[in-house]
């Protein structure tokens, strides 16, 4: 619960900061900072995981648990996109390319502003902005309510990165194992995914 607050208090501090008290010059290198920082992030996620002498024993198992993830993640996205056809008449390409791109709202936006056309890549970029931003929500309220895997399917492929020290704060060095690589296999996946059910 404290965790889905922080982040809460974060964004809308950072909107507050954004708006009044950060200088523009700084603004202008927000994306340089935001690498830096999450690199900063990612690395303490990867000392915490060495660390533990148990999170990368068990592979097998945590092969298992990947494959069920992704696939729950894949199969969901399906589903929602089929959800999202039926309820806005859109075209069951346009709505299933959409949900493919699994959170890696850059990549999908640019695949298919490419692949379809401005206005398609805009839907797919907030789409997958606002994915990320309702895990942000979730994952905190997942670890606790449910069991600490399920804390991963709603990042899907920022799994890897930007979700990844909020999962690994919330449950274990073990789960953040399984959520990066979860994270890798979706992100290797959006390339593939989108451009075939644009296609079908």
């Amino acid at each position: 619960m404290w965790a889905t607050i922080l982040v809460f208090a974060s964004v809308l501090g950072g909107i507050v900061a954004g708006m009044f008290i950060v200088p523009e010059a700084i603004i202008t290198d927000i994306d340089s900072i935001s690498t830096l920082l999450l690199g900063l992030l990612l690395f303490s996620v990867g000392i915490d995981i060495g660390s533990n002498k148990n999170a990368l024993s068990g592979i097998k198992e945590k092969a298992k648990m990947v494959i069920t993830i992704v696939s729950a993640v894949v199969v969901g996205s399906i589903v929602g996109g089929l959800v999202m056809t039926y309820l806005y008449k859109d075209s069951i390409n346009t709505s299933l390319a959409i949900t493919a791109g699994y959170g890696w709202y850059s990549l999908s936006g640019i695949l298919l502003k490419n692949l379809a056309n401005a206005e398609v890549g805009a839907i797919a970029f907030l789409t997958n902005v606002f994915r990320e931003v309702l895990a942000f929500i979730l994952i905190p309220i997942m670890a606790t309510k449910f069991d600490k895997e399920t804390a991963i399917p709603p990042a899907g492929a920022t799994a890897m990165d930007t979700c990844l020290p909020l999962i690994s704060r919330v449950t274990s060095p073990d789960v953040a194992v399984v959520s990066f690589l979860c994270g890798v296999i979706l992100s290797s996946l959006v390339p593939v995914m989108v451009p075939f059910f644009y296609a079908l």
